[in-house]
C-alpha cells in the first residue's frame, strides 16, 4: 500500500499541528518522526520527564509514547497527562511490543486512546495519528462551541471559571504574575428601556469587539462575565500592565460614541474597569493563587470606578498571592 503524498492530505492536518514522540532510544524516535512527516511539527523527548515538561510547556495536540522508558514508564506518562486538566485532552497512543489484554486494558486505564504495536508500520502509524488528531480537531471544536457567549462571541462564564483556575495554577507553578480586569457598561439598564433590548443587544456586541480589539496576546482571555460585565484574564501581567490594559479598553469603549440618551444625563456608552493583579511574594513564591481572591480585588475596583463618576478605572491594590 503507498501513502498518499503529504500534499493530498486533508487541510486540517498541516504544521498547525504539533505532536510530540517519546522514546528513549533515539533511532526509534527518528523512524517514527519520517514517518509522521507532513501530519504536523514534530517535536521529540528521550524520557517520560521530559516529555511531561515539553508538554506542559505547548501542549501537542498528539504524544506517542513507548510503553517501556527508565524513569517514568509510557503508561506513567500516560496517567500524569490525563490527571493534568491542561492536558487532560491530549490524545496519546501507547507504542508496545506486548500484545497481552492486560497490557492493554492497563493502557485505557491510564487514558491512552490507542496502541500501536512494534515494530510500527508506516501505514498503520499514519492512520492512527490521522484518526486521533481528527478526533482531537473534533473535541476541540466542540469544546470552543460549549465555551462560548452566543451574544457576544467572546468566552462564557464557564470558560472564564475554567482558565481563571488554569492560569492561577500556573501562576502558583511559575512564580509569576496574574492579572484580571471586571468591565460594566455604566447605566445598561437606562439603555435598555430608553432604547429596547434589541439595541441593547447590539450595544453589548459592540463593546464585546472592543475588548476583544484591545487584547492582544493569545493567552488573554476575554469573557462576559454575565448581564452587561465582562472580564479579561492576562496571564504573566503585573499591576502596571493590568492599569494599562484597563485604560485602554476604557478609551476603546469611549471611541465607539454610541449615544446613551437614557443615562441620567444624555451622554455615550461608558464603561467602568476594575483590575487585580496576583504577584509573586519577596522570595519569589506564589504559595496560593485563588480566583476568588483576583474577583474580589477587581470588584472592588469596579466599585471604585462607580464611585468616582463611572467611564473610568478603578484601581484595586495590587494583590498579594495569600490575599
Amino acid at each position: 500500500m503507498k501513502l498518499p503524498a503529504p500534499d493530498t492530505w486533508p487541510a486540517e492536518l498541516d504544521t498547525r499541528r504539533s505532536l510530540l514522540l517519546v522514546d528513549d532510544d533515539a533511532a526509534s524516535v527518528q523512524v517514527l518522526a519520517r514517518m509522521l512527516n507532513g501530519l504536523g511539527e514534530v517535536r521529540f523527548a528521550l524520557s517520560g520527564e521530559d516529555a511531561l515538561r515539553l508538554a506542559r510547556e505547548s501542549p501537542p495536540d498528539l504524544i506517542l509514547v513507548d510503553a517501556e522508558m527508565p524513569g517514568l514508564s509510557g503508561f506513567e506518562v500516560c496517567s500524569t497527562l490525563h490527571a493534568d486538566p491542561l492536558l487532560t485532552d491530549v490524545p496519546v497512543i501507547i507504542i508496545t511490543g506486548h500484545t497481552e489484554v492486560a497490557v492493554e486494558v492497563a493502557g485505557f486505564a491510564a487514558g491512552a486512546a490507542d496502541f500501536i504495536r512494534k515494530p510500527p508500520v508506516a501505514e498503520v502509524v499514519v492512520a492512527r495519528a490521522r484518526t486521533q488528531l481528527r478526533l482531537k480537531a473534533l473535541g476541540d471544536a466542540l469544546r470552543a462551541s460549549a465555551l462560548t457567549d452566543g451574544l457576544t462571541g467572546l468566552a462564557n462564564r464557564r470558560r472564564f471559571d475554567q482558565d481563571l483556575r488554569i492560569e492561577c495554577e500556573r501562576a502558583r507553578r511559575g512564580h509569576d504574575s496574574v492579572a484580571l480586569l471586571l468591565v460594566d457598561v455604566d447605566h445598561f439598564k437606562r439603555f435598555n428601556d430608553h432604547y429596547g433590548h434589541v439595541a441593547g443587544d447590539a450595544c453589548l456586541r459592540q463593546i464585546a469587539s472592543a475588548i476583544r480589539a484591545s487584547i492582544r496576546r493569545p493567552a488573554d482571555l476575554a469573557a462576559r462575565y454575565g448581564g452587561e460585565e465582562f472580564a479579561v484574564l492576562l496571564p504573566q501581567t503585573d499591576a502596571a500592565g493590568a492599569r494599562a490594559m484597563a485604560q485602554r479598553i476604557v478609551d476603546a469603549v469611549a471611541a465607539l460614541a454610541l449615544p446613551h440618551a437614557g443615562a441620567p444625563q444624555p451622554c455615550l456608552v461608558s464603561v467602568s474597569v476594575g483590575w487585580a493583579a496576583v504577584r509573586p511574594d519577596a522570595d519569589g513564591e506564589v504559595v496560593q493563587t485563588r480566583g476568588e481572591s483576583l474577583i474580589e480585588s477587581a470588584d472592588r475596583g469596579l466599585y471604585a470606578a462607580k464611585a468616582a463618576g463611572r467611564g473610568r478605572v478603578g484601581e484595586a491594590n495590587e494583590a498579594h498571592a495569600d490575599a
